[in-house]
């Protein structure tokens, strides 16, 4: 069967879950997020991201993506928080697939780049997306304050 992509739904929100779970895994790591995380911050009355989910006989994978302004560029574009294949989709070109078809799913922001991180450690996908273009953000890493340092920062 030739995969199809489509936007997943509330109705989807299991399969995300163990998306996310078995991509979490895959890296040697747990998420935080619920159902009822997913469906507040993707499918309430304000969706913060969107998800598109890609499938054969059973589901191979999904891209969770959300709107990112630039103002070096002045412009919009397309943070991807997460894509994720299943062992079996993986090198069939649906992970080019996925990237293009959030772009295009994104249309309504008027995006003009795409940007998203991959983990240091893993290879295969740094040479994935090298062979698609993506190259590195600038000089500056990413970081996060979360925990005591965020419940600090709003301490007055």
């Amino acid at each position: 069967m030739t995969p199809t992509i489509r936007r997943a739904g509330v109705g989807d929100l299991a399969l995300i879950h163990q998306l996310l779970t078995e991509m979490a895994a895959d890296e040697g790591a747990q998420i935080e997020s619920t159902q009822d995380s997913l469906r507040q911050h993707g499918f309430g009355e304000r969706p913060q991201f969107r998800t598109l989910l890609a499938e054969g006989d059973a589901a191979l994978g999904l891209i969770l993506f959300f709107p990112e302004y630039s103002t070096w560029r002045g412009k919009m574009g397309v943070f991807v928080q997460d894509l994720y294949l299943r062992k079996a989709a993986r090198g069939s070109g649906l992970g080019r697939a996925l990237l293009a078809a959030a772009f295009r799913d994104a249309a309504d922001w008027d995006p003009h780049f795409l940007t998203l991180m991959v983990e240091h450690k893993n290879t295969s996908a740094r040479g994935f997306y090298t062979r698609m273009g993506f190259t590195r953000r600038g000089k500056a890493d990413p970081l996060i304050l979360t925990g005591e340092g965020l419940a600090a920062l709003n301490t007055p």
